[in-house]
């Protein structure tokens, strides 16, 4: 079983713990793997965005939205007569702001809204099913659902049974130091006199001890305990998951005490590849027409204006 305290409730890597443990690894194995691929990491951590990736400037700091696209590839529509007329897509309803059930009782979320806009982009209807989070690919699976837009992550053992569009979304890491904080460049010598607060036993500790270890690292044993920690200045940093950190930013828990500091970190060995739409296993066609689909909607625009929706609080 996996503990979210492992992975600090992120669900890339709750799925990647998943599908180690399932291939018969015990936890405390799972935990030293993220030690060992720390240790066997290059010398210098990735902080690069994602090519093209887009600045949108708002009232507030600018907000960097990614890209996955490779705006020179030129996919071909997908034939309309080898689609279905309706799309039946699973989600979740109990991971806002991607999925959830909104004060009227109706599915909503940047998930629901991406598929929506597929469908459009497609000339299909919309059909939505919700399912708890570890049921989701097994509908899709046994064809009871078409696609699954609901934070999956390809990873090896999901690949056993599902075919993955492209990413439409990373996972990355970043720091956050309280507003007062004059650091902008999170780099290796700057964070070397820093305390650093990180949920135990992560991914991201991890990350720390290899690229970062000439910083203060505070372990705490859950985020709340992390985010308290920064806030209070009992540290001044703290290093965790980019998504998460940016819906704690733009919410009420964190009292508009802080910000972003340099990154994004989107070392993919570590804080995994992203989220992506599922399908069958050898369901080509649909697939291609979700990375179809995902590509027109991106160079629409479309992408961008669920991103800023969604994302007040830019991860990238």
């Amino acid at each position: 079983m996996c503990p979210p305290v492992l992975f600090a409730g992120v669900r890339p890597l709750v799925a990647l713990c998943r599908s180690l443990t399932g291939a018969g690894r015990p936890l405390a194995a799972v935990a030293a793997l993220f030690v060992l691929v720390a240790g066997g990491a290059s010398a210098q951590p990735r902080t690069a965005p994602p090519p093209m990736a887009g600045t949108m400037a708002g009232q507030g700091p600018s907000v960097v939205v990614p890209n996955f696209w490779n705006v020179e590839r030129r996919l071909e529509r997908p034939d309309a007569a080898r689609l279905p007329k309706e799309l039946r897509f699973v989600t979740t309803d109990d991971y806002p702001p991607f999925n959830f059930l909104n004060s009227d009782g109706v599915l909503s979320g940047f998930n629901v809204d991406l598929a929506r806009a597929i469908c459009a982009e497609l000339a299909v209807t919309c059909a939505f099913q919700t399912a708890a989070f570890d049921q989701v690919a097994d509908l899709v699976d046994q064809g009871r659902a078409d696609a699954a837009l609901a934070g999956l992550v390809a990873t090896p053992a999901a690949r056993t049974t599902l075919d993955f569009s492209e990413r439409y979304l990373g996972t990355p890491a970043r720091f956050v130091g309280r507003l007062q904080e004059t650091m902008e460049a999170a780099t290796p010598e700057a964070v070397a006199a820093k305390k650093v607060a990180v949920v135990s036993r992560t991914a991201h500790e991890a990350y720390l001890r290899s690229f970062f270890n000439e910083a203060a690292i505070r372990p705490y044993p859950d985020l709340r305990a992390a985010q308290e920690a920064v806030k209070s200045g009992q540290a001044d940093l703290l290093f965790g998951d980019g998504i998460t950190l940016s819906l704690w930013l733009n919410g009420t828990d964190s009292a508009n005490c802080c910000r972003f500091i340099g990154g994004p970190f989107t070392e993919s060995r570590f804080f995994g590849d992203g989220f992506s739409v599922a399908v069958k296993d050898g369901n080509d066609t649909l697939r291609h027409a979700m990375d179809f689909a995902l590509q027109r909607i991106w160079e629409k625009g479309v992408f961008t204006d669920l991103y800023l929706r969604w994302f007040p609080i830019g991860f990238y």
